[in-house]
């Protein structure tokens, strides 16, 4: 009874090892190989599959998404022979899981050995200067390469990036050098622009300034000079409404001599001798009344005066 038991229980675990083996669940964004006795017989995709147990079996499971992959830094000859390290990133996907898996052994290793060769064949046909400038053109290439390459694979390569070109040691101080150089004189430059358009706008700011101080004073000039002729023609107007007669104007002319007289400068000073006539009818009228004007004879004549002896009292 006890060997039927035992006989009982190894059957179970014989239909419990075949059931897992015949149902096979491959996850989303994945496929598996299945091969019979050796042989590929199909490929299995996401989801719930069936397979004959211990006939078949799972030869390898390929995840379907994109990948990352990237390469250690690789020495490369530029034309100007020069030796940089370039750091390069790979983003594939497998496209074929059949043809990644039986047209290559490992198609990483493949994908990095053509990426070095690929990239040696294109920096040397650059020197530095432009392998420093030309990365995208550089992805292209490379890019271009590794895709046709790869297809049969059953691997297409969507991007390739370079993470880092270093030149060596020297060539980078000597481009340091070079850089600073250049941005010190950029820098001259600016400073340079920026004092002569200073000195412009000064400049134009003082011919603005000297050009309305100018009109201000032309204006400030006629006004003051129609000022004056107004006052001009305002006392020409007062004295002719009076009508003064000439012994008024002789009199008020000899009260106006101290102040003509006054000032160092005054030294000679000549007294009209339009007004000869006028005094002399005010000389007459005053020696008819006791003896005439101090300074001045009868007849009116008008003598020549200096500061130092003075004629009018």
């Amino acid at each position: 009874m006890s060997a039927v038991i035992i006989v009982l229980i190894i059957l179970v675990v014989l239909v419990f090892i075949a059931l897992i083996k015949t149902i096979q669940v491959i996850p989303q964004a994945s496929a598996a190989i299945v091969e019979r006795f050796g042989r590929y017989t199909r490929t299995l995709n996401a989801g719930l599959n069936i397979v004959v147990p211990f006939i078949d079996s799972i030869r390898n499971r390929i995840d379907l998404r994109e990948q990352v992959v990237p390469f250690p830094p690789q020495p490369v000859i530029t034309q100007d022979n020069l030796v940089v390290n370039i750091d390069t990133v790979i983003y594939y996907q497998v496209t074929d899981a059949r043809a990644a898996t039986y047209e290559v052994a490992s198609y990483i290793q493949a994908i990095e050995q053509l990426t070095v060769t690929t990239l040696r064949n294109i920096i040397g046909g650059m020197d530095l200067e432009r392998t420093l400038t030309s990365r995208e053109e550089i992805n292209a290439a490379l890019r271009g390469v590794l895709d046709e390459a790869t297809g049969k694979w059953g691997i297409r390569v969507n991007r390739v990036e370079l993470k880092a070109i270093e030149p060596p040691t020297s060539i980078q101080d000597s481009m340091e050098k070079q850089m600073r150089a250049e941005r010190d004189k950029r820098a001259a430059i600016l400073t340079a622009e920026g004092t002569r358009q200073s000195a412009i706008l000064t400049a134009e700011g003082e011919k603005q300034s000297a050009i309305l101080r100018a009109e201000g004073e032309s204006k400030a000039a006629a006004l003051r000079a129609e000022g004056e002729a107004q006052a001009v023609r305002t006392v020409f107007e007062a004295i002719h409404a009076g009508d003064p007669d000439q012994k008024l104007l002789s009199y008020q002319y000899l009260q106006m001599l101290p102040k003509i007289a006054e000032g160092d400068a005054n030294k000679l000073w000549i007294v009209p001798s339009e007004i000869g006539d006028a005094l002399k009818g005010l000389s007459g009228a005053l020696g008819n009344a006791g003896g005439g004007v101090p300074g001045f004879n009868v007849k009116g004549d008008v003598p020549s005066a200096r500061r130092d002896e003075p004629t009018v009292d």
